[in-house]
């Protein structure tokens, strides 16, 4: 999330180390796609360099020439902006992880629909122009799954799928499982 005085800044020496590269390449990356949506340039950025969210949001942000991180204030409003097909893909995501699960909410983190159990994210979802990105939360998720993700693009904290997605319910139900037991200490 955004630091509190909108001084994006601070994460720069950060994300030099973590990445390798100097922040003019960053910049660089987000400014090719300069007026795509804010998806797509986050994709950009954790698909493509593996960037944490936070790290991608804070550059993404800044070269958006905002000082506060919040773009969009349900998901509601956010499938609002993406592609209709995909939309309803998303849709049919979300309601398949909150179905029976009274305790389970979908919020905006990240400017993305986040599935959310009490104080725990279970799993995030973002449109980019091409794809839709899940990110499952928990340690090592996409190895574990292996074997279930054959045939989708696989990185190493999300994978993507195509805009009209045959949802997989039983992969997210355990991948949300695996996560539901991993906060609970299990």
């Amino acid at each position: 999330m955004a630091p509190a005085d909108g001084d994006r800044t601070r994460y720069w020496p950060a994300i030099e180390a973590r990445y390798g590269s100097p922040m003019s390449r960053w910049f660089d990356e987000i400014a090719a796609l300069d007026g795509r949506p804010y998806g797509e340039q986050m994709s950009r950025l954790i698909d493509g360099f593996g960037f944490s969210r936070a790290h991608a949001n804070a550059v993404v942000m800044y070269c958006r020439g905002s000082a506060s991180s919040r773009r969009v204030d349900s998901p509601d409003a956010y499938l609002a902006q993406v592609d209709p097909v995909a939309a309803g893909t998303v849709r049919r995501v979300l309601d398949a992880l909150t179905r029976g699960h009274p305790g389970r909410e979908v919020v905006i983190a990240w400017n993305q629909p986040m599935v959310k159990e009490g104080d725990d994210y279970l799993l995030g979802v973002s449109v980019a122009a091409r794809h839709i990105t899940i990110a499952p939360w928990g340690e090592g998720m996409m190895v574990r799954f292996a074997d279930r993700l054959d045939g989708y693009v696989v990185n190493r904290k999300t994978f993507r799928v195509p805009l009209d997605w045959d949802v997989d319910e039983a992969l997210l139900d355990d991948m949300v499982a695996v996560r539901v037991t991993e906060v609970a200490g299990g």
